[in-house]
């Protein structure tokens, strides 16, 4: 029992001894903290003040935009081509196209593109007031991609003036209105993103002095006008870009300096007399200026259009630019060489074919007399040619 009554008391007398060191402990071995200096909060930049746009700007650009469908829809067509095709089988299978088209003057004379009308059996143009009437073709050229078309039609909307492409600036507000997907007078708002873009034409030629543009245009649009803020015909438009085949904001017109160009001599004559210089001519690329250095050629300038050869009797020949006069193969090319060698049209360079044709087309006419730079035997020359007719 004394046993026991002392063990209690030593288990008591350690308990009290275990509390006291363990609240001293805090004190006698963790070192004093050091206080940890406060950091003040980043100052969040404040925005930037942008200048306030009144409602009456808006409103204005709504109402101009307002403004030019009302007066622009009425003259704005759309077409309906019928054609024939044929199957592995030869046998007659009918197709239906849609397109857009404008009205160009007094006369019932509508412009579009060429490949809306391409083939076309028949053309029934539809008015925006519901009629409809069968119309004639009365020229194409492909080469631009427009047409002109005829309806035998009275109390006609007012047509649509055309603008000065040459004055266009990119950022421009546009106007498109259109049929796209059989979608009658459909109007798009957009702005020019670029100017003097060269697209291909239907016969595989080129057009210059094309706009682009951010407008929605699908297909059905073609031959509709591509129009400004004051209501005038800046462009047809023609062709997008887009894997889908669908608006993908890049979308093509052709110019409506080249409307202006074209369209008199479609009414007129039927077809456009294109400006020819009766040379065939390979572009000279760094390969191709190696490949002919190495065949043994002279060639004096790492750009320009080697003259392969010329027409008969054609303008170039006329004025005595020379062709090829010895066959060389190259890679596997049978390629003439030893011809001249064009570097530039009235001092405008000429690199490629494409800005050859492109420089033709919008630069000149046929019976103009040009000035030519050529090379020949690694000596600059310069010849006047007088520019005649593209065969059709």
């Amino acid at each position: 029992m004394k046993f026991a009554l002392r063990f209690r008391i030593l288990l008591a007398s350690l308990m009290v001894l275990g509390l006291a060191v363990a609240c001293a402990l805090p004190t006698a071995v963790l070192p004093t903290p050091t206080p940890v200096p406060t950091i003040p909060p980043t100052a969040t930049p404040a925005p930037p003040v942008l200048p306030t746009v009144p409602p009456e700007a808006f409103n204005a650009l709504e109402a101009q935009v307002e403004a030019v469908y009302a007066q622009a829809a009425p003259a704005v067509v759309n077409i309906t081509t019928r054609s024939i095709a044929y199957d592995i089988f030869m046998q007659p299978i009918p197709q239906e196209g849609t397109g857009s088209g404008f009205l160009y003057d007094d006369q019932g004379h509508i412009v579009t593109n060429y490949h809306v009308v391409e083939n076309a059996e028949s053309v029934v143009v539809t008015l925006s007031d519901g009629r409809s009437f069968p119309a004639d073709i009365v020229g194409v050229d492909p080469s631009s991609d427009l047409a002109v078309i005829r309806i035998p039609a009275e109390n006609l909307p007012a047509p649509l003036p055309l603008a000065d492409s040459s004055q266009l600036r990119v950022g421009q507000f546009v106007i498109a209105i259109g049929s796209p997907f059989g979608q009658v007078g459909t109007m798009t708002l957009g702005v020019i993103s670029a100017l003097e873009r060269v697209i291909q034409s239907p016969d595989g030629r080129f057009i210059g002095e094309a706009i682009q543009t951010d407008a929605a245009i699908n297909p059905g649009n073609s031959g509709g006008p591509l129009l400004d803020l004051q209501g005038r015909v800046i462009g047809v438009n023609s062709q997008i870009i887009s894997p889908s085949q669908a608006s993908a904001g890049i979308g093509f017109a052709v110019s409506s300096n080249t409307v202006r160009r074209v369209v008199p001599h479609l009414i007129a004559e039927g077809r456009y007399p294109h400006p020819w210089l009766g040379v065939q001519v390979l572009s000279l690329t760094p390969e191709w200026v190696q490949a002919l250095r190495q065949a043994g050629m002279e060639v004096p300038v790492e750009k320009g259009l080697l003259v392969l050869s010329v027409v008969r009797g054609g303008p170039a020949d006329r004025a005595g630019i020379r062709g090829g006069t010895q066959i060389v193969r190259i890679g596997g090319y049978r390629v003439p060489v030893g011809g001249d060698i064009i570097t530039a049209i009235n001092g405008h360079p000429v690199p490629t074919l494409q800005e050859l044709n492109v420089y033709l087309d919008s630069q000149t006419r046929v019976g103009d007399s040009v000035e030519v730079t050529i090379y020949r035997g690694g000596q600059e020359m310069r010849v006047t040619v007088t520019l005649e007719e593209r065969p059709q």
